[in-house]
């Protein structure tokens, strides 16, 4: 189902860098219809010689049982989002155990749909199972926010690769580490890519999910003097024409939206069909193939941020990730897998009850495919790098770094 580990092993040691990622874009960039840079694309990502693989040394001893959880959006209107990220623990499991025949470690997922409300019970649920160690997910900040003292009271360590509102690590749990930097990494990371783009003014539109909430803050504040204004709008609206009447009259060289693409999709096609010219940017939570389908050729005009590697430019993780799932990584999908690796190397060590592994977790430090993973007492990575993309011929595509 899977390629063979040692062909990771393979590649990183034959990778050019000993730490962080190198990347290379394709020569210049050419002015749109819009008046506004196209940023080149980047074509190739070199990982690092020492990126940790699921293989080990392939001498791990578990007990059988030993599993791994996935928790989040299986199903719902975002769901796409968690399917990228529970592939790629997916994948880093199969390789793992395929290398370890003396450690077979087991991965059960539960859906919470993405939905606050609902992912209660489904996270209860991954509490009261004993074999369960060690946790990847939540994807989404809401729900994080509603099950994190669940996680905390059961002493059971979960990594998100995807959950960005800065203000989950200040709610004093232990247990939850986020995988990637958060929207106060990701916020001014809009002004940036704004800027490479030579965009003057920059129309800000949130939703009211707890994320985008918090990215709506961030954003607005990384803009200053580039502002043009803000609206606000609601999960699962359908029709945004307020909302574009206000864009048309600032007359915003582009226009954020802080939300997910089941909302975004709709919000930037109806931008361009009122004759909105400019770039629509988005930042992970719209960064998927879901939007550029569901928005159709009016995803010509968008640029995204993300805290996320792209990990379809990392050849041998694409193939093996292809050949198990037959599509291609998407967003997080990297992430996921890097964060599984974590607690696969946890396990390998020994670490093999709940309190072992959260303790593991807590003093880890290694390189991953995406970045390096080392966390704060505060649960936050100490590496944070942030990339951007933009869609080209009806796929998405990195620009490359924007630190």
């Amino acid at each position: 189902m899977t390629r063979p580990v040692k062909a990771f092993a393979a590649f990183a040691a034959a990778a050019l860098l000993a730490s962080g990622c190198a990347s290379k874009t394709d020569d210049g960039a050419t002015d749109t219809d819009s008046g506004l840079k196209s940023l080149p694309v980047q074509t190739s990502i070199d990982v690092p010689a020492d990126a940790v693989t699921p293989a080990g040394d392939g001498k791990a001893e578990c007990a059988d049982g030993t599993t791994i959880g996935y928790a989040g959006a299986m199903t719902g209107p975002n769901a796409q989002l968690g399917i990228n990220i529970y592939n790629g623990v997916q994948l880093a499991i199969d390789q793992h155990n395929e290398a370890n025949p003396d450690c077979q470690v087991e991965f059960k997922k539960f859906d919470t749909e993405g939905d606050p409300n609902k992912a209660t019970g489904p996270v209860t649920q991954v509490v009261n199972d004993d074999s369960i160690i060690g946790v990847v997910g939540l994807p989404f900040s809401g729900e994080s926010k509603a099950t994190g003292k669940i996680f905390e009271d059961a002493g059971l360590v979960h990594i998100t690769p995807s959950a960005t509102n800065p203000d989950l690590t200040k709610n004093g749990w232990t247990t939850f580490f986020r995988g990637m930097g958060n929207d106060n990494v990701q916020g001014p990371a809009v002004a940036v890519l704004a800027k490479k783009l030579d965009a003057k003014k920059v129309y800000v539109v949130g939703d009211d999910s707890d994320y985008g909430i918090g990215l709506f803050k961030t954003s607005t504040e990384g803009l200053g003097a580039m502002l043009a204004g803000t609206d606000k709008v609601t999960t699962g609206q359908k029709d945004f024409s307020a909302t574009i009447s206000k864009i048309l009259n600032a007359k915003p060289d582009a226009v954020f939206y802080s939300g997910y693409y089941a909302e975004g999709a709709p919000f930037n096609q109806q931008l361009v069909a009122k004759g909105f010219k400019g770039v629509f940017i988005g930042p992970d939570g719209v960064k998927d193939d879901q939007f550029v389908k569901q928005a159709g050729s009016s995803s010509a005009n968008a640029y995204f941020t993300c805290p996320c590697l792209p990990g379809e430019l990392i050849p041998d993780f694409a193939d093996a990730y292809k050949k198990a799932f037959k599509a291609a990584p998407g967003t997080y999908s990297i992430e996921g897998y890097d964060t599984a690796i974590v607690l696969l190397q946890g396990i390998d060590q020994g670490n093999t009850t709940r309190e072992k592994l959260h303790t593991f977790v807590e003093g880890y430090s290694g390189q991953g495919f995406a970045k390096s993973y080392k966390w704060g007492d505060d649960g936050e990575l100490t590496e944070t790098p942030v990339f951007g993309y933009k869609v080209d011929n009806g796929k998405i595509v990195s620009v490359g770094s924007l630190d």
